[in-house]
């Protein structure tokens, strides 16, 4: 994975959790859970508006939108009570909100490899990541082609 393929911001991200000591990691992680932003009114309570990601243990939804400059705004539901999962989300939302649909599909499916979060979570968890990041890329995928 060259730098150069990871948005700026989500580079940060992971740079961030590299940095930490492995003791560190699980609790940062839980720090983005919190930082997941509310949904909008129009998909507040309208989960049938936004795709599940069937392959996270919790029901877990994405939705995304592209403004005319081709920046991308990702939305997540996922439960307070799942807070690895939420971390996830608030890792996404904080490092591709705001990239454009070209620099969000060039994210290697795997970018979270480099942040050392393989040594505190399990790889059933670290699937769900990688398909959250695949429903993202599709969305954006079908909205470029319509």
């Amino acid at each position: 994975m060259t730098k150069a393929a990871v948005p700026a911001r989500l580079q940060e991200v992971v740079e961030e959790f590299a940095d930490l000591p492995r003791e560190f990691r699980l609790e940062a992680l839980l720090d983005y859970s919190r930082r997941v932003p509310p949904l909008p009114d129009c998909l507040e309570g309208h989960r049938d508006a936004m795709e599940q990601v069937h392959e996270c243990q919790t029901p877990f939804f994405v939705a995304s939108e592209v403004a005319g400059d081709q920046t991308v705004t990702l939305w997540f539901d996922a439960p307070p009570e799942a807070p690895t999962t939420r971390g996830f989300a608030g890792i996404l939302s904080e490092g591709l909100n705001g990239a454009t649909v070209g620099e969000v599909l060039a994210t290697p499916d795997a970018f979270w490899t480099t942040m050392g979060l393989h040594e505190v979570i399990s790889p059933l968890r670290l699937r769900g990541m990688t398909a959250i990041l695949a429903r993202v890329k599709r969305q954006l995928r079908v909205r470029a082609s319509s």
